[in-house]
C-alpha cells in the first residue's frame, strides 16, 4: 500500500497489486489500513470506551460485548445505560458502531427476555451466538457446538489430509507426521477444553 501525505490535505493512500495502481483516495478518519501501528492506534483510540462502564466490557480486534446479571426488574435499566453511554461516547469521538451486527443474548431459566436498544433503535434478540468462534446458546448447551465444531473442522482437516496427499511425494512417518501435527490437529482440537472437557 503506498502512502503519501499533501500539506494541508487529508493522508491519501493507494493499493498496489502486482503491477495494478489504484487512484490515491484521501484517508479521511481512522487509521490507514496496513499501518504497522494499526492496531496499537486503534486501542489507544478506542482505550477509554469503558470509563463508566459498571458492567463487564470486552473488546477482541474490532468487537465489543457488554455482559451483566439482571436478577431485579431495575437491572434492566441498568444495562441499559450502559448502551447509552457507548452511543454517547461514539456520537462525542465521531466514531459510529454497526449497530445491524449488535444482539442480545439472554441466558438463564425464567429469563424475561428483556429488550434494549442502542441509538434508538431496538437490538434484535438471538438465541445464540459467536464468541471468538465458540457458539453460545442461551441454554449453554454444548450439543450444538460439538455438532458444529466436529463437522466443520473434520471437513477442513479432511481437505487438509487431501491436499498433503497431493502435494508430498513422500509417505515416510516422519514426513507426514510432522504436518498432520502442524496442520491437521489443531482443527480437531480447536476449544476442546470447552466443549469436552
Amino acid at each position: 500500500m503506498d502512502k503519501s501525505v499533501n500539506k494541508g490535505l487529508a493522508e491519501t493512500q493507494r493499493i498496489a497489486v502486482n503491477s495494478l495502481m489504484f487512484k490515491w483516495k484521501p484517508v479521511m478518519s481512522g487509521v490507514p489500513q496496513g499501518s504497522v501501528l494499526e492496531w496499537e492506534l486503534f486501542n489507544i483510540f478506542v482505550g477509554v470506551m469503558d470509563n463508566g462502564i459498571e458492567c463487564t466490557l470486552s473488546r477482541f480486534a474490532n468487537g465489543t460485548k457488554l455482559c451483566d446479571a439482571v436478577d431485579m426488574p431495575e437491572g434492566r435499566d441498568t444495562i441499559q445505560r450502559h448502551p447509552d453511554r457507548l452511543e454517547r461516547w461514539a456520537c462525542r469521538i465521531l466514531m459510529r458502531f454497526n449497530k445491524a451486527k449488535c444482539k442480545v443474548l439472554n441466558l438463564g431459566h425464567g429469563n424475561p427476555k428483556h429488550k434494549y436498544r442502542f441509538g434508538g433503535e431496538w437490538i434484535e434478540s438471538s438465541p445464540e451466538e459467536k464468541v471468538l468462534g465458540v457458539l453460545v446458546d442461551e441454554k449453554l448447551n454444548r450439543r450444538w457446538q460439538c455438532i458444529q465444531r466436529i463437522s466443520n473442522h473434520m471437513a477442513k482437516a479432511n481437505r487438509i489430509l487431501g491436499c498433503i496427499k497431493r502435494s508430498v511425494d513422500s509417505r515416510l512417518r516422519e514426513v507426514i507426521l510432522p504436518l498432520c501435527y502442524a496442520l491437521v490437529k489443531l482443527h480437531l482440537e480447536f476449544c476442546v477444553e470447552l466443549w469436552g472437557p
